[in-house]
């Protein structure tokens, strides 16, 4: 969602598989879609992180050809065009990115084009349009969630790890220190999940996919207070 109000939808695969450049925007008060202008890059699987600043950072995902992209752009909103900014320093999709309390965006793991887990992470500054590595995860993953908690520390879980294993880790990132720090692991291992913030401070992860493939009805909740 922009700052006006309106919700940016950008890039994705189409019927045939093959990523989009296209975007367009959804204004609630008339129910209607409009045309914005396209991405400079085709990409699926990619992130959209909504900046202080109003603009919108599309980040990584895969390409038509299905390689992992490291390109990153900028949607402006006043204009309705998207600007090539930096690229990461690790290309990857399936990724989280997430905007931390100093204005910093996290990316975090994701697969490189080979589907290998990743567990770097990077920052980008919105200000020099720049992208720095972070303390790496403790373990690699994509198709995992991030979710930000109210003490300011996001807190990752789940996933596919390397083996194509349905993961039960969760970490919580120390932007303080950079660094990673293991939290009490999930009751059931999952990718493809949803997390939800709740008003109670505690997370709500729901769904997703176990180890088989196979969808789940499960939901459990991470209690801050006692990382479990």
């Amino acid at each position: 969602m922009l700052s006006n109000g309106t919700v940016l939808v950008a890039g994705g695969s189409d019927s045939s598989d093959n990523a989009s450049a296209s975007a367009e925007l959804y204004d609630p008060a008339s129910n209607t879609w409009t045309v914005t202008g396209s991405l400079n890059n085709e990409r699926t699987e990619h992130t959209a992180t909504l900046l202080p600043n109003g603009m919108v950072l599309a980040a990584a995902g895969t390409d038509s050809s299905f390689n992992a992209s490291d390109s990153a752009e900028l949607y402006d909103p006043a204009s309705g065009t998207w600007t090539t900014t930096g690229d990461l320093n690790t290309a990857r999709n399936l990724h989280t990115a997430i905007l931390l309390p100093d204005g910093m965006v996290l990316v975090a793991a994701g697969a490189d084009s080979s589907q290998s887990a990743s567990a770097s992470a990077e920052l980008y500054d919105q200000v020099s349009g720049t992208w720095t590595d972070t303390g790496s995860l403790n373990t690699a993953r994509y198709g995992h969630t991030v979710i930000l908690l109210f003490n300011g520390m996001p807190l990752v879980a789940g996933g596919f790890d390397n083996s194509g294993n349905a993961s039960a880790s969760a970490e919580l990132y120390d932007s303080a220190s950079g660094t990673w720090v293991a939290t009490g692991s999930l009751n059931t291992g999952r990718s493809g999940h949803t997390a939800t913030l709740l008003s109670s401070g505690t997370t709500l992860v729901a769904g997703g996919f176990d180890n088989s493939g196979t969808s789940s009805v499960s939901a459990e909740l991470y209690d801050t207070a006692t990382g479990t």
